[in-house]
């Protein structure tokens, strides 16, 4: 099938990890498609980069490469390798050069996630077990949405002022995933970022964690993109 010539490149957001995408891939494996989920450090905005681009260095093209939540930072600049054909962002950041998460999250209505938000002794930021029950994985089965507060990765504090100096967005083919019921990207910012890039802009009604609650949706959308991306390789 044509569709499964493209390569998706998955990239998962903060207070998770690569295992966040595992529903989607196996949709999308199903489908044919050869799927990476990159495991970005949450270290600083440069290292998550870096872990992008290298599994985008050693992958073949077309590539579609997706970015949930923090993750949308990464693909934003990792994204402007020739061999990235479309982007998708799924209630992620998308940033334009010189942007910040705290610039971009200051902009718009403040989300409830960030009052349930701890800093550790070392400057890195989790969520609290209320926090992903509550606020980002509220449509989750309970047990569910635990596990991923045992497993969520911390996110390095001083990421949310470090900024990228390209953005993909603008010169490549853009989907945007918004989830106007999130509360941990606000959906205004969502909304304003798919608007600006012209993306062509789907509407879930989910929690943050749309790729764990609508898997099928996710995945339709990361197909459409894909065979975009090969009828322009």
């Amino acid at each position: 099938m044509a569709q499964a010539i493209a390569t998706i490149v998955l990239v998962h957001g903060a207070w998770a990890d690569g295992s966040s995408w595992n529903k989607v891939v196996q949709l999308l494996q199903a489908k044919g498609f050869t799927v990476i989920a990159v495991q970005i450090p949450l270290t600083s905005v440069d290292d998550d980069i870096a872990a992008t681009s290298r599994i985008i260095a050693d992958t073949a093209g077309p590539i579609v490469l997706v970015g949930h939540s923090w993750g949308g930072v990464a693909v934003t600049q990792a994204g402007d390798d020739p061999k990235v054909a479309a982007l998708v962002y799924v209630s992620a950041f998308a940033p334009d050069v010189g942007e910040t998460g705290s610039s971009l999250i200051g902009a718009h209505p403040a989300p409830p996630a960030l009052s349930t938000v701890v800093t550790d002794s070392s400057g890195y930021v989790y969520q609290t077990m209320d926090g992903m029950l509550q606020n980002v994985a509220p449509d989750l089965p309970v047990a569910e949405a635990k596990s991923l507060t045992a497993t969520q990765g911390r996110l390095a504090g001083r990421a949310f002022g470090q900024s990228v100096t390209e953005a993909a967005w603008r010169n490549k083919p853009c989907w945007f995933i918004v989830t106007p019921d999130d509360r941990v990207v606000s959906p205004e910012l969502q909304a304003a970022e798919a608007k600006r890039m012209g993306a062509r802009t789907i509407l879930l009604h989910s929690s943050h964690m749309s790729l764990l609650s609508h898997p099928q949706d996710v995945a339709k959308v990361i197909e459409d993109a894909a065979v975009v991306a090969v009828a322009g390789s």
